[in-house]
């Protein structure tokens, strides 16, 4: 099929809950991808933070390929060996202990949502179940998840909300502060916040949050669904600060384009969990769990997270010198290869005029140009990519 017959039955077929663009992908490879009708586009998108080792990657479909030709699925009233193998790898290069597997972030995130009030009523008494999230944050749209989203637009309309959870303006300490009262078992946020307009945390923030947490026994948990797994040119955010969490969630690039998602604890916090607890039919299967093995290795053993650092570096200070020509373009952040682009602009209109220039990006908020290659780009596809956000900024005019 071409693209516009895809389109077409799609429109037809599948439900309206996405405003897609008009091309549909159907191959990849690298920092490539092609549509139905055969354009290739540099993908600077990555199934939004997912696919971090670029398409099909060698190593990749291979673990996936021999995975598939042994077991796909058992339950977890069995051990599964790939999920042992997932969990110890993730426990031997990180601070926690223990970890329970799912298929999302949404799901990784309730999770931890469970755990934390289970740890705040064992240790705290009943009442203490309140969790404090982030203004602008994004933790998922299951009912719980979108609950603890400090962003309205994704609660609206699914009223009455669970309740339990307060919200407080990023990297506000004294805000934070005020809002900590005895029935708070947790404060949960993103290390850098991606859906929210890619906002980075400030180190003092971090580490007065975990003095406030220890001081009080309040759970800290980091979402890193999207900004972990090397993104930030560390193996987890975390790393980055020198703070560490009690609970830090995972999913998008943890299976390289293979839905998993993990919730990983320390061993006091872990064990508020028992038999019969939480659970997942499809999480830590065998063939998810073989691709996520394959994608912490091949992070590791090609330094991966490192050269996020890299080229993030370059991939801002291109973006900034793009920015100082444009009157309509204004401050780049981010962290690695998680990059914003403020704009006084709607940054919708503008992806899609880079969608037409061969470039794929994303919107991160209404106003907020985002940037999410591989972790192995290369100099010469991030030049490729400055030049056609030039290309079409320059198209829109009122340069400087």
């Amino acid at each position: 099929m071409n693209n516009s017959t895809i389109i077409e039955e799609g429109t037809q077929y599948v439900m309206n809950t996405y405003a897609r663009f008009p091309v549909a992908l159907v191959e990849g490879k690298g920092s490539k991808v092609w549509d139905a009708d055969g354009k290739e586009y540099l993908d600077f998108v990555g199934g939004l933070a997912v696919t971090s080792l670029g398409h099909c990657h060698p190593k990749l479909t291979a673990a996936i390929r021999a995975q598939s030709e042994k077991l796909f699925h058992c339950s977890n009233l069995y051990w599964i060996e790939p999920q042992v193998k997932v969990a110890k790898l993730l426990a031997e290069n990180s601070a926690f202990d223990k970890t329970f597997f799912c298929n999302s972030g949404a799901e990784a995130n309730e999770a931890a949502i469970k755990l934390a009030r289970k740890y705040g009523k064992k240790h705290h008494g009943e009442n203490c179940y309140r969790i404090i999230t982030m203004k602008k944050s994004f933790h998922g749209r299951t009912y719980a998840t979108l609950t603890a989203t400090g962003q309205e637009k994704v609660q609206k309309g699914y009223e009455p909300l669970p309740e339990g959870f307060m919200y407080v303006p990023f990297n506000d300490l004294e805000a934070l502060k005020e809002s900590v009262t005895d029935d708070v078992c947790a404060i949960m946020l993103e290390p850098v916040q991606g859906e929210g307009g890619v906002n980075v945390a400030n180190k003092e923030f971090l580490e007065e949050i975990q003095k406030l947490c220890k001081e009080k026994d309040i759970l800290l948990i980091f979402d890193e669904v999207q900004c972990g797994m090397g993104r930030t040119g560390k193996l987890f955010c975390y790393q980055n600060y020198g703070v560490e969490p009690h609970i830090m969630t995972l999913a998008k690039a943890l299976g390289g384009g293979t839905a998993i998602g993990a919730m990983l604890a320390k061993e006091r916090v872990a064990e508020s969990f028992a038999p019969g607890d939480h659970a997942s039919t499809f999480g830590g299967n065998p063939l998810a769990c073989a691709a996520a093995e394959a994608v912490i290795t091949t992070m590791l053993e090609e330094k991966l997270p490192e050269n996020a650092k890299e080229m993030g570096e370059y991939l801002v200070e291109g973006l900034k010198e793009i920015s100082g020509t444009y009157s309509f373009a204004g401050e780049v952040r981010g962290l690695g290869l998680l990059v914003g682009m403020e704009l006084e602009i709607e940054a919708v209109p503008v992806v899609k005029k880079c969608l037409e220039k061969g470039l794929l990006l994303s919107p991160a908020g209404k106003n907020v140009l985002r940037f999410l290659p591989p972790l192995n780009v290369t100099r010469d596809e991030i030049d490729t990519a400055l030049e056609k956000v030039n290309f079409v900024f320059e198209e829109m005019g009122d340069g400087k």
